[in-house]
């Protein structure tokens, strides 16, 4: 039995401590906020009209598949915590200019008729065609990256990819450029673009690859968890006290012991004695793990992207909108916010809050989350990362994050949305505030860019492990939670 400590009560960390519990493990969660959830977020305004609950992370369940494997492997069933509720609509998509919307759903074969019906049926066969592609993209990553360690571009060109594999992913080529291959809507284009932002990349610069996370969510299914997305955070904490995990809140880690190559505990801030580890396993950012964790920074072995940041806002809204549960209305230039949002110092461009941004709506509609005859509403835009350099913004810059606010809530009134003269409050939630509360360096959502390679979940030192979204294999519940699994089954069972 190895005595492992867990940094960071993320949903990757406590899936991590329940599946090394459950194989015999004495495992310690260290959690510096109060709550358990870390980008998990949740938060409550209440107000004379009730109580108003918000998801301030995810939106957005998909892949359930993995929380059942997870559930079933601690010897539980994941409907004994969680009400899950399919989404159709999945998304609703808001087109600049006009015209038909296009609502997302789990079944192929309809959603390839929504298409044919708002655009034609010339749009709705590239479709056909990028989604036979898209099949073939998912299936090879799940077989050979999804599941297993990948430490380093040696280890991906040593799988076995098979010739069609390769073809399909298109080593090389960006999720733009396979877009402008294979459809001919510009508004298709767009919706292709919005997958690589969902994994913290720009389209122009991210990976081909990235087409399975489209898919991934369109085969399998978007879902909501009655009672908001934080109570998968509820029921994990509550699998791993059932297992014997101990759990700490407000404890915050200073520095992993790692004298002579490995692992020896960790230092708590404001604790003298160090607390003892066999293996340490970390649901912190990877580059908080390399450069501030370590009794010797070091860099990343393998350096990626910065994900991109999101700007938020909450929302009381009186009334009834109509609204989906989700709906993401897109701009009339997307490039002209990415550029805004990524910056380009070869070019000289600064990243700066953009004018017309994408704006994603999450309207729950679930009456355990806002009063009667009212609506809660969580807006995200896409955002740069929370800085001082080139290609990040001061979010804390005086009166910066009320005017753009302001902004957001304009852009909305001018697609068809205006809910001004509705509110009941507002709430800000800018990147330097998510830096600030979870330790996300910028704020950054996802950690690293979307890609196949990310720093690896084996860490520098014998003993060390990574978890978490900023770690293979990538951002998003279902990711994020694999990593836990890929974690536990290296680390291994303690008979």
């Amino acid at each position: 039995m190895a005595r492992i400590v867990v940094i960071g009560a993320g949903v990757g960390g406590l899936a991590a401590a329940a599946r090394l519990a459950v194989t015999g493990h004495e495992v310690t969660v260290l959690e510096r906020a109060d709550t358990v959830g870390g980008k998990l977020g949740r938060h409550r305004h209440d107000t004379p009209e009730g109580s108003w609950h918000f998801d301030t992370g995810p939106s957005l369940v998909t892949l359930p598949q993995v929380f059942h494997d997870l559930f079933e492997a601690t010897g539980a069933k994941l409907d004994e915590y969680l009400d899950l509720v399919p989404l159709d609509p999945i998304v609703r998509h808001v087109f600049p200019g006009g015209g038909p919307a296009l609502d997302s759903c789990a079944d192929p074969a309809e959603f390839t008729a929504r298409v044919g019906a708002a655009f034609g049926d010339r749009a709705a066969a590239d479709w056909q065609r990028l989604w036979r592609r898209a099949g073939r993209v998912w299936a090879a990553s799940h077989r050979n990256v999804l599941r297993r360690t990948v430490d380093s571009p040696r280890d991906l060109a040593a799988l076995a990819w098979r010739l069609g594999d390769l073809a399909a992913i298109g080593p090389g080529r960006s999720l733009r450029g396979l877009g402008r291959r294979h459809l001919s809507d510009p508004r298709l284009r767009m919706l292709l673009d919005r997958y690589a932002t969902y994994t913290g990349a720009d389209p122009r610069r991210a990976p081909a690859a990235l087409v399975a996370v489209p898919y991934a969510e369109l085969a399998y299914g978007g879902w909501y968890l009655r009672g908001g997305l934080a109570t998968l955070a509820d029921a994990l904490l509550s699998r791993c006290l059932d297992l014997g995990v101990v759990v700490r809140t407000g404890a915050t880690v200073t520095r992993i012991d790692a004298a002579g190559g490995r692992v020896h505990g960790v230092r708590l801030a404001g604790v003298a004695a160090p607390v003892p580890a066999d293996v340490v396993v970390a649901n912190v950012d990877a580059l908080t793990v390399y450069r501030d964790l370590l009794p010797t920074p070091r860099r990343l072995a393998a350096l990626t992207d910065r994900s991109l940041a999101g700007f938020v806002l909450l929302l009381g809204v009186r009334g009834d909108s109509g609204l989906a549960h989700h709906t993401v209305f897109f701009p009339r230039d997307h490039d002209a916010e990415f550029d805004a949002v990524f910056g380009d110092p070869g070019r000289g461009v600064r990243a700066r809050p953009a004018p017309d941004p994408t704006v994603f709506v999450t309207v729950a509609d679930d009456p355990a989350v806002r009063p009667a005859g009212h609506e809660a509403w969580f807006v995200l835009v896409n955002a740069a990362r929370h800085g001082t350099v080139a290609g990040a913004v001061d979010w804390r810059r005086p009166g910066l994050a009320d005017a753009y606010a302001d902004r957001i809530l304009d852009v909305l009134a001018e697609r068809g949305v205006d809910v001004r003269d509705r509110l009941v409050f507002r709430e800000i939630r800018t990147p330097a505030d998510l830096d600030a509360a979870t330790g996300a360096p910028g704020g950054a959502i996802y950690g690293t860019a979307g890609g196949l390679l990310r720093p690896a979940n084996r860490g520098p030192v014998a003993g060390l492990w990574l978890v978490g979204g900023s770690s293979h294999p990538g951002g998003g519940l279902p990711m994020v939670t694999l990593s836990a699994e890929i974690v536990a089954d290296a680390i291994g069972p303690a008979w």
